[in-house]
């Protein structure tokens, strides 16, 4: 994912029309890489790909030079769910999505490390290693890793902090099978003041310490329509919310997070890769 010699910027495209349509989307919009769902993300119905959609998947890829291609799980998927039914039914939609990302060929698949539910927390993360592990098990081989992403820890979701998501990668057995997605919106609205250049620094030694900074390998670059603190999840244009400008020009600055594709999840797509790009 290195060696790039523009930005590593792209955005979540839509996939109407066939998966290949998302690359042609993502290389209008001058997208660098590009993030896709893989089939629909609120209903538990699978897609299973035939053999000519992903010929053009691939081909396109390779003609648009799009590259890394990143995969969001479905959003219905709860892998520290204590309901036994939606435990399984996470368990099976993960080994789909997995298996989708290996014949398309996409590096990164995100996942949300689920709701607990009020089990606790404790129960809810030994659930999602278990998880974890049975779905490595069935995917043996398989070169995609799973990005577990920060959560703005609404009600019982786990992963709004650092240390939650490093437990749970310390736990699993194959971890190297692992990596870490960071959200700015969900981290600021679950408390970390990214509005300081202080606060950014303060973010970075935190990962370094508790996930090790090898491990994050995508960014979500959202600002937030909530304030620091509220853990509610709404995206908005960079610049345009609570976090403001400054923290986007830290990163589109950081040369050690050149290489670390960066999504936009917003609703301006064009004008915010635009800005993003202005601030390198």
């Amino acid at each position: 994912m290195d060696g790039h010699t523009v930005p590593l910027l792209g955005a979540h495209v839509s996939i109407a029309g066939g998966l290949e349509k998302a690359l042609l989307r993502g290389d209008s919009l001058g997208c660098a890489t590009i993030q896709i769902f893989t089939k629909s993300a609120s209903r538990w119905e699978e897609r299973i790909l035939e053999k000519p959609e992903i010929s053009r998947f691939r081909e396109t890829r390779k003609r648009t030079g799009i590259d890394p291609v990143i995969s969001h799980a479905c959003y219905l998927i709860n892998l520290a769910s204590p309901d036994r039914g939606i435990y399984l039914k996470s368990l099976n939609a993960m080994i789909h999505e997995i298996r989708r990302c290996e014949q398309l060929g996409v590096d990164l698949l995100v996942l949300h490390p689920g709701h607990h539910r009020g089990a606790g927390v404790e129960r809810g993360i030994a659930g999602v290693v278990d998880a974890l592990d049975m779905i490595h098990a069935e995917t043996t081989g398989a070169l995609v890793k799973i990005a577990l992403e920060t959560t703005a820890g609404q009600g019982t979701c786990l992963g709004s902090s650092l240390e939650e998501i490093a437990r749970i990668m310390e736990q699993v057995k194959e971890n190297s099978r692992l990596a870490f997605c960071l959200d700015t919106c969900h981290v600021f609205v679950a408390g970390y003041n990214l509005r300081t250049r202080e606060g950014y620094h303060d973010l970075f030694t935190s990962i370094d310490r508790t996930i090790g900074k090898e491990n994050l390998m995508v960014m979500h670059l959202n600002d937030s329509k909530r304030e620091m603190g509220s853990r509610v999840d709404r995206h908005e244009n960079i610049g345009a919310g609570m976090i403001g400008e400054g923290l986007f020009r830290l990163i589109m600055g950081d040369t050690s997070l050149a290489g670390i594709p960066k999504i936009i999840e917003t609703p301006s797509d064009l004008e915010n890769l635009r800005l993003l790009k202005s601030f390198v």
